[in-house]
């Protein structure tokens, strides 16, 4: 099993800063793939963009120079260091992992974590 552990949420002021990390833990052999999303009350969940194993990372249009996402792969971690921050990013993170399971397995496997949340408040 593979889980996944999101912490950093809380509360901050408009055009503050937070910094979420995400965990991913158990049995597997590699993580090709942590990003995170994001759903406010009542809405869908919205990409914010992913860590790619050995390639570029990518980010959402709507937090892009706002956010960024590092990757410390001997940690199994994933951060989102999120800057000027308005009430509108108020929402639960999620964080996900893709990972194999061996190594001549060709399909990744998605495991989510339980979201921890962000209030921004005016």
């Amino acid at each position: 099993q593979v889980q996944v552990v999101e912490s950093g949420g809380g509360s901050v002021q408009a055009g503050g800063s937070l910094r979420l990390s995400c965990v991913a833990s158990g049995s597997f052999f590699s993580i090709d793939v942590m990003g995170w999303y994001r759903q406010g009350s009542g809405d869908q969940r919205e990409f914010l963009g992913y860590s790619s194993s050995g390639g570029p990372t990518t980010y959402s249009d709507s937090v892009k120079g706002r956010f960024t996402i590092s990757r410390d792969n001997a940690k199994n971690t994933v951060y989102l260091q999120m800057n000027s921050l308005k009430t509108e990013d108020t929402s639960v993170y999620y964080c996900y992992a893709s990972v194999k399971t061996g190594p001549s397995v060709s399909t990744s496997l998605t495991y989510w974590g339980q979201g921890t949340q962000v209030t921004v408040s005016p």
